[in-house]
């Protein structure tokens, strides 16, 4: 049997068009995290792409938290990334909340012409087992 649920943390703006994740319980656990930017409840976070990457990380850290799952469960991430942001600030960042991994997840990574709001820089989603 398998079983999906939808994690919506409260620390995380409620929209009723996606969920933040959805895990999928089965002989192993799957947990999708939707697209994930630097937003609060107070809005979209103002900085530069290293600001908003922090920002979207920690998101998708306590959405991870909420279906019960750490950055160790990933195993693959998905970023998009507005054109002409200046990418090693934003890798850097990355590489500082993600840290290093002896066997690092699948990433796929693109620039896009813009986002869903004006004010994104970034984007991620990530797919974790457990």
């Amino acid at each position: 049997m398998t079983t999906r649920t939808h994690h919506n943390p409260p620390s995380l703006p409620n929209n009723p068009a996606f969920s933040q994740a959805v895990s999928v319980e089965a002989p192993q656990r799957t947990i999708y995290v939707g697209g994930q930017n630097a937003v609060t409840l107070d809005g979209v976070v103002d900085g530069d792409i290293a600001v908003q990457t922090t920002q979207t990380l920690r998101n998708i850290e306590a959405v991870l938290a909420d279906a019960g799952a750490t950055f160790d469960d990933v195993v693959s991430w998905t970023l998009l990334v507005v054109d002409g942001q200046p990418l090693e600030q934003g890798f850097a960042a990355f590489q500082e909340v993600w840290g290093t991994r002896a066997e690092p997840p699948a990433i796929t990574m693109a620039f896009v012409a813009a986002l869903a709001h004006p004010g994104y820089l970034v984007e991620m989603s990530a797919i974790a087992v457990v």
